[in-house]
This record gives structure tokens, C-alpha cells and sequence, in this order.
């Protein structure tokens, strides 16, 4: 079996094949875990089931657009190619699809633990990961209210959350400014302190499993009668028996070479890494009011935020990770000093918020596990058993009819 695509995704896939026998190999053109999966908050975000679209997103994206202090950003050099995602986007954020986009993504998200819980033992991963929990806050009644929604969709999917006002809030986390009114904390929410770290110590276990790693960009496919049988990459041709593309944004072109189109955009992410404070924060923060997350990581404090649509290899625009700076100082006015270090990742994002999960509509040794938005990091673990369950053949622990490949 052979793995395309050596973020968490990928890896979590072949570590969950290495389990049910498979010989697995990972095709990476850069080093495991530097992409995307390098650079992200570092939740698990297993109370997101709430998508990108929600009702009245068409009022408000234009508005986004033209705003240089919005958190949405796009490339005007972009627009074209992007166009048909966001008209996707607003047919997507009709209510009774969002109702249907969060019960699917729910669907994954409640076997968040069942999926990683192998993995993290096996590579004895723990000391990765923290359950402190996460806290979204407000700076405004409005944030609050414009907020209502999203949190009774939460609630509705079995989310625990508890209201706090701001004052209870700086009890929990003291560092936190004194704009913010109100809060929700969720518990149960778990994060990694390194995710690239945490990728690192499941590439680890893989290879001290059998698993082989190459090191060469796929750029298309031999197709023989019943599938690929040749991986073409800008090094030597990769005889291949069974194919996962799990390459995130980059699954986009590869995908269509197999025979499926798939509205697949770069949502470029930043984030600027602090070093070390003289304070800690326990827990994740998110910021409506700000759309910036903050959070304590192994090597001082990380805040991201925004999404940029434009092409995946496109510069970044670190104006965007100044932006991001300046709001998460505003948020946690004790942070000191100038970042140590600024940061893009573009994350693999679908028009209706939920991942392409299954077997190739064309090809039947070849599986499709990409699109994860926000979710890559969360939805890694069950994606990668998902992917175990349909090449052993057995029946999936998901209903996997809302992911097919060709729901487009």
C-alpha cells in the first residue's frame, strides 16, 4: 500500500494500514509533518462541528473582503479559480445543509479518541498532548449574540459548553484582557503542545513498524486496466498495488488525473510564534470578536488566525501574520517581545466543510482521504481508520456517504 502524503492525515493512515497487515509505504516530497501539519493550533477540535458557511454568509463575505482588518482574505489574482468554491460556499450555508454538514462532521469528530488513542500509545506520543480544554471568549454583547447559532448547533451535537462571564473567565485564564465580557469554556476539548512533534513520534513508530518513507513529488500515474500501477514523480516511476492520496491541497490535481473533480481550495492559514512568557495559558483560546486563536505550546506561545484563499505555492503575505500579532496582543496584553518566528500553511478546504473520505469512484486501488479544513489534525486519527476499515473490507465505524468522492 502506498501513501501519498506525509502530513498527520497520511500518516495516520499508514499507521492504521500497518495494523491491519499491510506493507506501507509513504510518499512525501518534503520532510513528514511540514506542510500544513506543521504550523496549526494544535486543538482537537472535537466541538467543531459547526462549518465554515453558516445562514447569511452571502451578506457578509463581500464586506469580508473589502475590510483589510477582516480575517477573510483573497487573492484578486485568485478570483477566478475560486469563484465556483464560494458559490458553492453560499449554496452550502443554506440552513437545512448546515444542519446536515454538522451532523456529518460530528459523525467523525465523536471518534476522534478512538482513532488516535492506538497511535498515541503505540509511539508513546503522550507527552504530546494536554486535556486542559479550550475557551472561546468575547469582547461584545454583538460577538456574543452573532454567536448564538454556531453554539446551539454545538449543543445540539452533544457539545458540553458552560456560559462565563468575563470576570470568571480571567479567574481561569488571568493573562486574558480586560475587554472580554463573556466566555464558553469546553472541557473536553484536547490539544497537542507540538503537533509537528506529535507527527515526528508517529513517523517515528511507523518506520520502526516496516514502514518505508521516499522522498519525491507525484506529479501523475501509470493506469493500467485496474487502476494506477506506476506512481510518476520527478524522480524515478513508484510501482504501486494499492494507492492513498492524502496530500491535502495538492490532492486537488492528482484527484483529477484519477478521474475526479473536486472544488478543492488553499485556505492559507498564519500564525506567529511568541518565545516563552512569564505567564501560561492553560487552555486554547479563540477569539470571535478577533477570529485569532492563542495557545501554549512546547517552545513558548503560538496565535493563528485567517484564511487567505489563493494558490497553494503562492508567497506568503506576512502582512497577514502581522495582523494576527497585533490581535493577539490585544486579546493577552502581556505578551512581550517581537515573534521569534511567522508562519503559512495552506489547509485543504471543500466548499461544504466536511473532508473526501472513500474509494475512488474510477479506480478501485485507490482511496481518496483529504479536505479537512480546520479538521486535519482532529479528524486524522478516525480518517486513517476509515481508510484501514474500507481496504480490509470490513464495515466502516462511519457512515462514510456524506465524504464520497463524488458528492460533487
Amino acid at each position: 500500500m502506498t501513501v501519498i502524503g506525509a502530513g498527520i492525515v497520511g500518516v495516520c493512515c499508514a499507521l492504521h494500514l500497518q495494523r491491519e497487515g499491510f506493507k506501507v509505504r509513504l510518499v512525501e516530497k518534503g520532510e513528514p509533518g511540514m506542510k500544513t501539519s506543521f504550523g496549526n493550533s494544535g486543538s482537537f477540535g472535537t466541538a467543531s462541528c459547526v462549518p465554515f458557511a453558516l445562514p447569511g454568509v452571502l451578506k457578509k463575505v463581500p464586506g469580508m473582503l473589502l475590510d483589510s482588518e477582516s480575517p477573510l482574505k483573497l487573492r484578486w489574482s485568485h478570483v477566478p479559480k475560486a469563484l465556483p468554491f464560494f458559490l458553492r460556499l453560499v449554496e452550502a450555508s443554506r440552513p437545512s445543509r448546515v444542519e446536515a454538514i454538522a451532523a456529518a462532521r460530528n459523525s467523525l469528530l465523536v471518534h476522534t479518541h478512538a482513532g488516535y488513542a492506538p497511535l498515541i500509545e503505540g509511539a508513546d506520543a503522550a507527552q504530546w498532548v494536554d486535556h486542559n480544554g479550550l475557551m472561546m471568549v468575547f469582547e461584545s454583547e454583538a460577538a456574543f449574540e452573532g454567536a448564538a447559532y454556531a453554539l446551539d448547533l454545538r449543543r445540539r451535537n452533544g457539545v458540553h459548553m458552560d456560559i462565563l462571564d468575563g470576570n470568571e473567565a480571567r479567574q481561569m485564564e488571568p493573562a486574558l484582557a480586560r475587554s472580554v465580557i463573556k466566555a464558553v469554556s469546553l472541557p473536553d476539548v484536547s490539544r497537542t503542545i507540538d503537533p509537528f512533534r506529535l507527527t515526528s513520534a508517529l513517523v517515528q513508530d511507523f518506520r520502526r513498524r516496516g514502514g518505508e518513507i521516499v522522498t519525491a513529488e507525484v506529479r501523475g500515474f501509470a493506469i493500467g486496466s485496474e487502476g494506477p500501477t506506476k506512481l510518476l514523480t520527478d524522480g524515478a516511476p513508484i510501482d504501486v498495488e494499492q494507492v492513498v492520496l492524502a496530500a491535502g491541497v495538492w490532492s486537488r490535481p492528482l484527484a483529477r488525473q484519477l478521474g475526479t473533480s473536486v472544488p478543492l481550495e488553499a485556505e492559507r492559514g498564519y500564525h506567529v510564534m511568541f518565545a516563552p512568557q512569564d505567564f501560561g495559558l492553560k487552555r486554547a483560546l479563540v477569539s470571535a470578536d478577533r477570529s485569532v486563536s492563542l495557545a501554549h505550546m512546547h517552545e513558548g506561545i503560538r496565535a493563528t488566525g485567517v484564511a487567505e484563499f489563493a494558490a497553494p505555492d503562492a508567497p506568503a503575505d506576512m502582512r497577514i501574520a502581522d495582523r494576527v500579532m497585533r490581535h493577539a496582543r490585544a486579546l493577552v496584553p502581556g505578551l512581550r517581545g517581537e515573534p521569534v518566528s511567522r508562519w503559512m500553511g495552506p489547509r485543504p478546504s471543500h466548499p461544504d466543510s466536511k473532508p473526501v473520505i472513500g474509494r475512488s469512484p474510477r479506480h478501485r486501488n485507490v482511496f481518496f482521504a483529504f479536505g479537512h479544513d480546520h479538521l486535519g489534525l482532529t479528524m486524522a486519527g478516525i480518517t486513517g481508520k476509515l481508510v484501514a476499515e474500507l481496504a480490509t473490507g470490513q464495515p466502516t465505524t462511519v457512515d462514510l456517504a456524506p465524504f464520497r468522492p463524488d458528492r460533487f
